[in-house]
């Protein structure tokens, strides 16, 4: 089964389009290389064609944009968004997850294996069309979709809607570009008085005028971006990994990653630091 609908997203720092035509990168990358992209798809040197072909990968072997498109639940990353919130579900930490399906739009699900199972292999959205099979899949799954008629991606809105629906303790993850989004889900919490986990994703792309809502975020994934490590990542109370860094800004957030800790099988160093956020040094020579 082919793509369906037309769908923007950004990988790699390069906004590209996904039609039944084809995949058509429209600007540059901003990186020439990442770890987790060739981890994943064996590229070395990030350029739009290497980003054309890692799409097209994405779409023939796991449908992505879709009518068959996979929902594998199996993690991905050490320290993605969806593996944290899968493991908050299913500890019973927060009550729902509000999270962005290509094909589906803003998503509430209260099921792990179906955060992870969106958002294992998911970039940034910028804008999708709805697609009936992975919308039936969704809310076969536990999951709402806040627009079916439209699969429009609204974070504000799917906090909103989650709210409505009964949850009181909320993560929602919130893409770089649309970083203004954490602002008005803080204006929110604190009027109707619920708690909620802001996971800032998806931020190779960000710029200056983006930090002042992210710094109100709880955890912030550095993606690519300098200006996340110098601005964010000053700010943390604690840091996860060093490629790619994730940083908890809030006690809330510390907590909640410290419970993910507690239920991964990797092996983990921790040690006390004056300040983050923390790069490797090269090792000095012995001769």
């Amino acid at each position: 089964m082919g793509v369906k609908g037309e769908h923007e997203i950004y990988c790699c720092g390069a906004r590209v389009r996904i039609s039944q035509k084809r995949v058509e990168v429209l600007t540059e990358p901003t990186v020439d290389y990442c770890p987790l992209h060739e981890s994943l798809y064996g590229t070395k040197k990030i350029d739009a064609e290497s980003v054309r072909r890692s799409v097209e990968k994405k779409v023939a072997g796991f449908g992505f944009c879709c009518g068959d498109r996979a929902f594998a639940d199996e993690p991905i990353v050490a320290y993605g968004a969806s593996e944290m919130m899968q493991v908050w579900l299913d500890k019973g930490l927060i009550d729902c997850a509000v999270v962005v399906c290509e094909g589906a739009g803003t998503v509430i699900a209260t099921k792990g294996r179906l955060v992870q199972g969106i958002g294992a292999r998911l970039t940034g959205i910028v804008k999708t069309s709805p697609i009936s099979e992975v919308i039936e899949r969704v809310e076969a799954s536990g999951g709402t979709v806040l627009d079916k008629t439209t699969a429009r991606i609204d974070q504000v809105e799917g906090v909103k809607r989650a709210f409505d629906l009964g949850s009181k303790r909320i993560a929602v993850s919130v893409a770089g570009f649309q970083a203004e989004a954490i602002s008005k889900i803080r204006e929110f919490e604190t009027s109707s008085k619920t708690d909620v986990l802001v996971f800032s994703v998806c931020n190779t792309c960000v710029d200056h005028s983006a930090v002042r809502h992210m710094a109100k975020a709880d955890i912030a994934c550095a993606s690519a971006s300098k200006i996340l490590r110098t601005e964010i990542g000053c700010r943390a109370l604690m840091q996860l990994g060093m490629t790619i860094p994730v940083y908890a800004l809030t006690d809330k957030g510390k907590r909640l990653v410290l419970a993910y800790l507690a239920e991964i099988s990797y092996k983990l160093v921790t040690f006390r630091i004056s300040k983050l956020p923390y790069q490797a040094r090269a090792p000095t020579p012995t001769t």
